[in-house]
């Protein structure tokens, strides 16, 4: 008869085998001298067949250490890998970094690309406002270090034309610079002759792409200019005296000599506007969907194209609008007037924002920088000027023609372009913020017609003139910013980057009401106002609220501080304050009356009435 075995020889007890199940089984990738620096023990035996088939044959020379298949370095025990590592980090190659951490900004460049003024500080802010004042500084400066950085990826350069030891570069010809140039930027320089239809006023689309040219005897184009392919001809049987692309190349707006017009990109009339007629100028304001137009009657009129209604209709009293320009900057709108001032226009305000006494006569054209900051005017006595639209309107430079310039266009990177009688004179500043120097032109080139447009085509050195033989697109080196940002005007987006684009940029609208000289100022608080209302509100309750700090009624127990019962203190206790300041004010009453009393006569009079 066989025997159970007895507790503690052969068989284990039950607890030790309970601990040996729940031991964690060494796997074939860890070392040996790990697991017997972390006190682990081998374990129960397991099927020998199972593991032949899952994992290789170890050698027979067990006290030699493996190597690890996933990671070289050697795996640590827990104990050892709670702690904090002081050592610098290390590459895969066990390289030092020699540059640890994030690259160094300097602080001109993070400068450039900063909005807020640290130096203003808000008065008196509430800690709910300094709270938020202090977030929004820090969101800008992140935001500005990050410019600062991805500027290094902007590779593309400016270059201007330079020529040898005394050469003038107004005397080198268009036909010279396109034999320098290479094949792709020499197909930029072509001729339209366009006789029977002139003269031609010409717009370029907001990425640069497209070209829009309408003359005045009804012809109406647009093609991709840099392959060359017609998009739409029409001929619109009247006369066109401006031409404008909206928010994009896919519409067009025509002022013909009755009414506006809009087509498509296929030459499609989609609208036709009766409230803008006899439209001399367009102009349009994209971040705003506003279109602009000035007429012959003398009215100002901004059209909102994403709903179709007009903003505002103003009257600027000065007869006939026909030179007009926009301030990309703040999206104010520049109007010449024949007495010689220009006029600084609003949809916001029924007045001009500002005038400024520009020339003796009538001006001729307007021009403003990309920046906002220069402003060039040209007027019937042969004078150009710059103004400095940063302080009082005050003029910089000046420049007898000896032929007045009728039409005006600046560049991205600030050149001026004049167009005088069937000559182009380019010239060019000491940078992008600079003004332009009058006294020596960088470019000049003779056309075979007058001038009627001048419009730089952007992010491409390339001057696009409209005149009576046609269009002319001019080599210009180093006008246009060389480098795009490919989420807001990209050159080669597809049709669908578009559609995105157009529902982003109508989510992103500018309201009208907006528009104002300084922009910057939207952003600030008007500690003016803010003291007005502040002195107004006393002067009405009679004591000033906040020179109290508000009652905190302390929190009881037992269910005594819900809501409704804290208020209900609070607003007792605001109560009883407001009585004794009204009991107050009614004893100092009859004192102030007694002082405005004044001695009876013994008859009355009926001119008594009328003293206060």
């Amino acid at each position: 008869m066989e025997t159970a075995p007895k507790q503690g020889r052969d068989v284990p007890p039950k607890k030790d085998r309970l601990q040996a199940k729940k031991k964690k089984p060494r796997r074939y990738w860890e070392e040996e001298a790990t697991l017997t620096a972390a006190g682990a023990s081998p374990g129960p035996p397991r099927n020998k067949k199972r593991n032949r088939e899952l994992r290789p044959q170890r050698p027979k020379n067990t006290n030699i250490a493996k190597k690890s298949r996933i990671s070289r370095k050697p795996q640590l025990p827990r104990k050892h890998r709670e702690r904090r590592n002081t050592e610098p980090q290390r590459s895969v190659s066990g390289a030092q970094d020699p540059f640890p951490g994030p690259a160094p900004v300097p602080v001109e460049v993070a400068r450039k690309f900063r909005r807020i003024d640290k130096s203003k500080k808000l008065p008196h802010s509430k800690s709910k406002t300094r709270n938020r004042l202090e977030v929004a500084e820090a969101e800008e400066e992140e935001i500005s270090i990050k410019a600062a950085r991805s500027e290094l990826l902007l590779a593309e350069e400016p270059g201007f034309l330079e020529g040898e030891d005394g050469e003038d570069t107004a005397k080198i010809r268009q036909a010279d610079i396109v034999e320098a140039v290479d094949i792709a930027s020499a197909a930029k320089h072509f001729d339209l002759n366009l006789r029977q239809f002139g003269p031609y006023r010409l717009n370029y689309s907001p990425t640069g792409r497209h070209l829009a040219f309408g003359g005045r005897r009804g012809h109406v184009a647009t093609l991709d200019w840099v392959t060359k392919r017609l998009m739409c001809e029409i001929n619109v049987m009247e006369a066109v005296r401006d031409i404008r692309f909206l928010h994009s190349e896919a519409l067009l707006a025509v002022a013909q000599n009755r009414w506006l017009h809009i087509y498509d990109n296929q030459g499609i009339e989609l609208h036709c506007i009766r409230r803008c007629d006899r439209v001399t100028r367009l102009e349009f304001l994209p971040f705003h969907f506003l279109l602009a137009t000035a007429s012959e009657t003398g009215f100002l009129t901004y059209l909102d194209v994403s709903v179709g209604k007009i903003v505002a209709a103003l009257n600027a009293r000065a007869g006939r609008l026909d030179v007009m320009t926009k301030n990309p900057y703040n999206a104010v709108i520049h109007l010449g007037h024949s007495n010689g001032t220009v006029s600084l226009w609003s949809p916001a305000m029924k007045e001009p924002l500002a005038k400024i006494l520009c020339h003796r006569g009538g001006v001729r054209a307007v021009a403003v920088d990309s920046a906002g900051t220069y402003m060039a005017t040209s007027g019937l006595d042969h004078q150009l000027k710059i103004f400095d639209l940063r302080g009082m309107f005050q003029p910089l430079s000046a420049r007898t023609l000896p032929q007045g310039a009728g039409h005006l266009a600046f560049s991205q990177r600030g050149l001026l372009a004049a167009g005088i009688g069937d000559v182009v004179n380019i010239w060019a500043g000491q940078g992008k913020a600079s003004p332009p120097s009058l006294e020596q032109p960088y470019l000049t080139h003779r056309l075979s017609g007058h001038v009627h447009g001048l419009h730089f085509c952007p992010f491409e050195d390339v001057l696009g003139v409209g005149h009576n033989g046609g269009i002319t697109s001019m080599l210009v080196p180093g006008a246009a910013e060389p480098n795009f940002d490919g989420l807001e005007s990209n050159p080669y987006r597809s049709q669908k980057q578009r559609q995105e684009w157009e529902v982003k940029a109508l989510l992103e609208k500018v309201p009208a009401e907006l528009i104002c000289l300084d922009p910057r100022a939207l952003a600030e608080v008007d500690v003016i106002s803010l003291e007005q209302e502040k002195k107004e509100r006393i002067e009405r309750l009679g004591y000033d609220p906040e020179a109290k700090a508000p009652f905190q009624p302390k929190p009881k127990r037992k269910g005594r501080s819900s809501t409704a019962s804290l208020v209900k203190r609070k607003r007792k206790v605001m109560d009883e304050e407001h009585r004794d300041k009204v009991r107050q004010s009614l004893e100092l009453q009859p004192q102030k009356q007694e002082k405005k009393a004044k001695p009876l006569r013994a008859r009355p009079s009926a001119l008594d009435r009328f003293v206060c």
